[in-house]
């Protein structure tokens, strides 16, 4: 599998980071940052892993079961993640997760159908005191309310 010489410097420079017989940890990042380059996690890209860091197919799948950030199917290029977990439950979080599926069309862990916009419903992301909270990729946005989700939604779609 060919990946960008920015994820394979990346890869190297992680595999570096643990003691010789230690690469197996490297595993999780690897998935992660590759994940972020080609769009999810493909049976070719399972099998490079674990070549890379020296375990069977099996345990990545396994590793894979595990971590609800790893995704099989290809993602938006804007992957929303809405928390519906106690503290943004009760300030209306599953409101908003109803509100983006209505507006957008589609449920959890579905992508619209241009491929822009993916949406998942996840347990926490660690904003529990800026209720509700959302993220888009790698960005937080906190006391969303249902205006706040529609002009984000909306800027997202614009974007190319």
């Amino acid at each position: 599998m060919t990946f960008s010489p920015q994820l394979e410097a990346r890869f190297e420079k992680l595999l570096k980071s643990y003691p010789e017989g230690r690469q197996r940890a490297a595993m999780v990042p690897m998935l992660l940052y590759a994940q972020d380059e080609v769009g999810h996690i493909s049976e070719e890209l399972i099998e490079e892993v674990a070549r890379r860091v020296g375990v069977t197919a099996l345990q990545v799948n396994e590793v894979l079961s595990y971590y609800s950030m790893l995704h099989r199917k290809p993602l938006g290029k804007y992957h929303v993640q809405i928390c519906t977990n106690i503290s943004c439950l009760l300030n209306d979080g599953d409101k908003l997760w109803e509100h983006a599926c209505k507006k957008l069309g589609i449920g959890h862990k579905q992508a619209t159908a241009d491929g822009q916009i993916s949406l998942e419903e996840v347990e926490c992301i660690g904003a529990c005191s800026w209720a509700p909270a959302i993220q888009v990729n790698y960005d937080f946005h906190h006391f969303v309310t249902p205006e706040k989700l529609d002009q984000l939604l909306d800027s997202l779609r614009k974007k190319p």
